[in-house]
Order: structure tokens, then C-alpha cells, then sequence
């Protein structure tokens, strides 16, 4: 098994950056997917990004393509998600999930962190 805390949420404004960190605990780290998900308010929880084992590949959402960037460090068991160019509708709770296989669906995910807050102010 595997723990994880995320850190990093807070208010920002349109246009601003935030790096959210998630540190990983419990079992090898490099042994898991890991990927982050957002859930705005009254909203399922959606795929934000993924990486694999090594960091070598990542796959995005559409809607932050060209504006997150996820990378992890094996080392020290963290992952992290650099969000730049901040909208009003990147609003949400943010969680790192993580699992033995690539996936982008919520379900198939088999450890959460608590989530940390993201908003965006206009």
C-alpha cells in the first residue's frame, strides 16, 4: 500500500501559477502510476494528468495541455503538478492518486490523498 499527501493548493489569480507537490509514502514508489484528478464543487471527479513509472511519458486533458506539467522524483517519492496560466474554471479540489497500471479513469485508481484546494480568482 501506498500514502499520500498532497500540498501546495491555495488562491491564486487569473493568469498565476501554483506547484502542487504530493508526497508518497508506504510501499516502492517507482512501482506506481501516478496521476492527478480535480473535483469542482457539485462535480464528478475528473483526469488532470498521468505519468508513468520512470517520468519518461505523461498524457494531459485536453483543457490543460500546454498549461500543467506533471514530473515526478523517484528519489524522493513525490510528484508534482506545475500549473501555470491559472483560469477561473481550474477552480477544485486537487488529488494525486495512484495505481500499478496507466489509467485516467477515477475508478480504476486504488490509493487517494486527502486532496488539496485550488482556486482561481478573477
Amino acid at each position: 500500500q501506498v500514502q499520500l499527501v498532497e500540498s501546495g493548493g491555495g488562491l491564486v489569480q487569473v493568469g498565476g501559477s501554483l506547484r502542487l507537490s504530493c508526497a508518497a509514502s508506504g510501499d516502492t514508489f517507482s512501482r506506481y502510476v501516478m496521476a492527478w484528478f480535480r473535483q469542482a464543487p457539485g462535480k464528478e471527479r475528473k483526469f488532470v494528468a498521468v505519468i508513468n513509472w520512470s517520468g519518461g511519458r505523461s498524457w494531459y486533458e485536453d483543457s490543460v495541455k500546454g498549461r500543467f506539467t506533471i514530473s515526478r522524483d523517484n528519489a524522493k517519492n513525490a510528484v508534482h503538478l506545475q500549473m501555470n496560466s491559472l483560469k477561473p474554471e481550474d477552480t477544485a479540489v486537487y488529488y494525486c492518486a495512484a495505481r500499478i497500471l496507466i489509467a485516467t479513469d477515477a475508478a480504476d485508481y486504488d490509493y487517494w490523498g486527502q486532496g488539496t484546494q485550488v482556486t482561481v480568482s478573477s
